[in-house]
């Protein structure tokens, strides 16, 4: 019955043990674009995917496609694949490292062969984050899509705009699920970027290979972990984030370990409660019966010590009884008289019956040593594993006591540094430097056209009153604050419209002066119209130059010039000097007549 029933024990446990593995099927699909062909080659997604697929395997996922540098077209069939594949499973996870794009509030996946040259390529040219939520959405516990796409985007630098009020966004916009059960994480915050880093992995991967795995972890605390450590790694600069929701149980991407909370089940348990009944019996029955049902192992072995117990026991009594017998036949013949050889015959006999029994008593004294040796072997035996049990059982007490214990100090230390880092960094910026954060996001969100120089005058105050009126907020526009600054940073796209001056217009972010072709101009509503030739025409105006010119030139007095006039007198006649003029002076200083008539030359 002890072997039946343990039999059972085993079936029931590999039993069990299958069936709770084939109950919660998990695949995952890793994504690693490094190799674009219109933009400079990305290091880490590569690494980044290989090392997060690795981490899932030694997860126990069934299932791990991990494919690098792919396509448009080969990015689609490996999320069309993965689809079907998730039909079957509980878990289903989609993890992304590469180039995203934001469009009008849409995020897009980029693959290698993009090349975006215009806004509405990337349509075209690109796969929306829906197609990976519709990848996972068969899943029937828990859909996952992880995305390490945040970097600062190359394509939109130097992608044409169709329209020039579209929005590309900086970063990724932030997301919803409709679907329940399902979480979506970001490598940083909608509208922020993410870094490489460093090293051979990005920081966000490291802290996910880190973070995820940990046996029994529910995933949101896990995403939490994972915030901390990014934070940490590049000075609060990167923050992941996590997008949905899940129901209250604990959801775990790895299960926990079982741990043992009291006694333990021991195949061995059945086997030792029948050595002992039959050790309380202490018969030869009772022990052939223990061997006939346990021939081999530990306590068979005791048991056949047992057996050769008894059978010395048995040994010693038949001896101790044909001494007895010898005695009493000694007796009857001493009694009898009987024949002096028939007495020394018996007294042999009754000798060697002693010295049986003494022998007899002696090996049921070793037999028995060897028992009572053997009995103390199986209690110490007993004891050691009763005692390995317990320190193995206190060893996992005392684990899952200290993870707690750090998990709470960890989130304590990490609510601490979200509470302090913010109002211990904001001091630490001048207010020149201050400005120049807040110039730097007018200008973004296309409030300011000046350079960000952390002068904050009167043009930056007026683009900040700009941002209040289209953002219809209220800040201080004569003081540049970290309250500013954070509303700014928070908004994604262009918030004021872009003004242009007379003779430019709006190209994209950016106001490109109108050229026009020869013979045409730009007019008041900044289009090319036709130069008009015009004939000239007096105008009243030029009448009064006229006048007030020729009234000027009268009013000149007269410039001295050769009159052709001649003066005489005694010493004969000559011409006139220039500049002079002729003068009829009758009488001379004394009173006496002039000679020639009294005509005289004056020079004024």
């Amino acid at each position: 019955m002890g072997a039946l029933r343990l039999f059972v024990l085993l079936v029931f446990a590999t039993w069990l043990g299958s069936g709770s593995a084939q109950a919660e099927k998990r695949v995952a699909l890793v994504i690693g674009n490094s190799a674009y062909k219109s933009a400079p080659r990305l290091t880490n997604p590569v690494n980044d995917a290989t090392l997060v697929g690795d981490m899932f395997k030694k997860a126990g996922f069934e299932l791990v496609d991990i494919k690098l540098d792919l396509n448009a077209a080969e990015m689609r069939r490996a999320l069309r694949d993965f689809g079907g594949k998730a039909r079957e499973a509980e878990v289903a996870v989609v993890y992304y490292a590469g180039h995203g794009i934001e469009l009008d509030g849409t995020n897009y996946l980029i693959p290698t062969d993009a090349t975006l040259e215009t806004d509405s390529d990337v349509l075209d040219e690109t796969l929306p984050l829906d197609r990976a939520l519709f990848a996972v959405e068969p899943a029937k516990q828990l859909r996952l899509v992880i995305l390490d796409a945040c970097r600062d985007n190359p394509f939109s630098k130097t992608m044409k705009r169709t329209i020039a009020a579209r929005a590309i966004g900086r970063g990724l916009a932030k997301v919803e699920p409709t679907s329940p059960n399902t979480m979506i994480a970001f490598a940083a915050k909608a509208g922020s970027t993410a870094s490489d880093g460093d090293s051979k992995n990005s920081p966000f991967a490291a802290a996910l290979v880190e973070r995820l795995p940990s046996p029994g972890l529910d995933l949101r605390k896990a995403f939490g972990f994972v915030r901390d450590d990014v934070l940490k790694n590049t000075g609060y600069k990167q923050e992941p984030y996590v997008y949905g929701s899940l129901g209250g149980d604990d959801v775990p991407l790895v299960a926990a370990k079982p741990v043992a909370t009291g006694p333990q089940a021991n195949p061995q348990d059945a086997v030792r409660r029948d050595y002992e009944l039959a050790l309380q019996l202490g018969t030869r029955d009772g022990w052939t019966a223990f061997l006939g049902q346990y021939p081999d192992g530990f306590y068979s072995n005791l048991a056949k010590g047992q057996l050769n117990k008894i059978a010395a026991e048995e040994t010693r009594a038949g001896a101790a009884e044909k001494a007895r017998q010898a005695e009493d036949e000694k007796a009857r013949l001493i009694a009898d008289r009987a024949k002096k050889a028939e007495q020394e015959k018996a007294a042999a006999a009754a000798k060697a019956a002693e010295d049986a029994k003494l022998a007899a008593e002696k090996a049921k004294q070793i037999e028995e040593a060897k028992a009572t040796a053997a009995e103390q072997r199986r209690r110490e035996a007993e004891a050691a594993v009763a005692k390995a049990l317990a320190d193995k059982q206190a060893a996992e007490k005392a684990l899952a006591e200290k993870t707690a214990n750090d998990k709470a100090a960890a989130e304590l230390a990490a609510k601490q540094v979200a509470a302090v880092a913010p109002t211990s960094s904001q001091p630490s910026l001048s207010r020149q430097e201050t400005a120049k954060l807040v110039q730097s996001e007018l200008r973004r969100v296309g409030c300011l056209a000046a350079a960000a120089d952390g002068d904050w005058n009167a043009s930056s105050q007026r683009s900040l009153t700009l941002f209040n009126k289209y953002a219809g907020t209220k800040f201080d526009a004569k003081l540049a604050s970290f309250d500013a600054f954070d509303a700014i940073k928070a908004r994604q796209g262009r918030v004021c419209p872009l003004v242009c001056d007379h003779g430019f217009k709006a190209d994209g972010d950016a106001c490109v002066k109108i050229t026009c072709r020869a013979g045409y101009r730009v007019n008041d509503d900044n289009d090319c119209e036709k130069v008009q030739d015009k004939k000239p025409v007096a105008t009243r105006e030029d009448t009064k130059k006229r006048d007030a010119e020729r009234k000027q030139i009268e009013a000149a007095p007269a410039k001295p010039s050769a009159s052709g006039q001649m003066i005489c007198n005694n010493a004969g006649c000559r011409p006139l000097r220039p500049g002079c003029r002729v003068a009829t002076r009758p009488y001379g200083p004394g009173g006496q007549a002039n000679p020639g008539g009294g005509q005289t030359e004056v020079c004024d």
